[in-house]
């Protein structure tokens, strides 16, 4: 029986919910990530989880657009080796429709070498990313679930003082709910509690 206990945590305020780990701190506020951005990480483990609401893309296709998001992010963090691993098709989401308008899912899990803030390419982390886009089209939103799971620290990277360099010792050995499953529960429990948060009457 795993001690990792879940529970529903509010997100942007109150708005929006999601089930995940006790054992991600919230760490928005000390990071000051942008206001579209949640961030929850455990410390102990260098995983984190972030939540991220952005414009709808609307040249980007519902088949695949969470493989483009997981390119972009790739891009974005300067990483190298980026690769997909895996990709789901689009499936429904009926609980998050918003006037009438379907709001569909596509997930994609990808593995990249990213360093951590300024760090530079010498102190990158092998990392396998699982990544969600829920397409809230009745709002104009594209959500973002993003987990990350570190594969294997490098010696130079600031993660390696409090997690140790080398492969990362699965999560199952720690008496921990490993991270696909944490990527699961946050994004199947994904609820929106107060549209208003997209601009749309409550």
């Amino acid at each position: 029986m795993s001690a990792d206990f879940s529970t529903e945590r509010p997100l942007f305020g109150g708005a929006i919910v999601s089930t995940f780990p006790l054992r991600f701190q919230d760490v928005s506020n000390v990071r000051q990530v942008p206001d579209h951005q949640e961030v929850f990480v455990d410390p102990s483990r260098d995983e984190s989880l972030i939540f991220e609401l952005l414009d709808f893309k609307h040249d980007v296709g519902d088949n695949g657009s969470a493989v483009w998001f997981l390119q972009d992010l790739a891009t974005e963090q300067d990483a190298e080796g980026s690769m997909v691993i895996e990709q789901s098709g689009v499936i429904e989401a009926p609980g998050l429709c918003y006037g009438n308008i379907p709001t569909v899912a596509t997930t994609a899990v990808g593995q990249m070498a990213i360093s951590k803030g300024r760090q530079g390419r010498e102190a990158q982390n092998i990392v396998r990313v699982y990544l969600a886009n829920l397409r809230l089209k009745g709002v104009g939103t594209d959500v973002l679930i993003s987990a990350y799971e570190p594969i294997v620290i490098n010696p130079l990277s600031e993660s390696a003082s409090s997690v140790g360099s080398g492969l990362a010792t699965p999560a199952s050995h720690s008496g921990y709910i490993p991270m696909p499953e944490v990527f699961k529960l946050a994004v199947s429990s994904f609820k929106v509690c107060d549209w208003s948060l997209f601009g749309a009457p409550a």
